[in-house]
């Protein structure tokens, strides 16, 4: 068993390894400023963003959709956003009637439209899936931004954006991506909501 001591250590390394992960994430700030301003954009002219990943960016992909849905900081109107994760009949319908990799761009072919934002979370940089689903947004005409982490992987070269998360570690990435959603739609609610 693991006495609480070694647990202490492990903790406070795990915060401090964080602390400098998110002190290199400053040097994405420009980049999050950037992305902001598309949210930003897209809502002002009135459509809407779609975001959607596997996994752990699934769950990113669903938090910053309610973000933006419901409210982040300040009580304000509802702001048009879908994560492409949440309806379990389209996805295993689509991966099974399709393929696995079809199940984001599908909905995309269904729900977006030109001017809409597609926002494409995989922490590799890689994910077939979320691949084929910029690609489909690209061909609607709607703007792409991806989150992603490591060398960038192929969607950073896809994508109008990308913020690049600099860790390796799946873990590292999505609390950096977490981190820079939240930081987005605050300043999303401050250049919309507040005068």
């Amino acid at each position: 068993m693991t006495s609480d001591k070694t647990m202490q250590i492990t903790t406070e390394k795990y915060l401090d390894r964080n602390i400098e992960f998110l002190k290199l994430l400053r040097t994405q700030a420009h980049l999050i400023v950037r992305i902001a301003e598309k949210f930003i954009e897209t809502f002002r002219n009135g459509n809407k963003i779609l975001f959607f990943g596997n996994g752990g960016s699934a769950a990113d992909a669903q938090h910053l959709t309610a973000e933006l849905v419901g409210r982040f900081k300040c009580e304000r109107k509802a702001l048009p956003a879908i994560a492409l994760t949440t309806n379990t009949s389209s996805l295993t319908s689509i991966g099974n009637d399709y393929d696995f990799e079809d199940v984001f761009s599908r909905q995309i072919e269904a729900l977006g439209k030109s001017g809409d934002l597609a926002v494409g979370i995989t922490t590799s940089g890689n994910s077939k899936n979320v691949l084929k689903a910029i690609d489909a947004a690209k061909q609607i005409g709607m703007g792409t931004v991806g989150f992603t982490g490591g060398d960038g992987g192929v969607l950073s070269k896809t994508v109008d954006l990308a913020l690049i998360a600099p860790a390796q570690e799946t873990a590292n990435i999505q609390e950096m991506h977490i981190t820079a959603g939240h930081i987005i739609c605050q300043l999303v609610e401050e250049k919309l909501f507040k005068s």
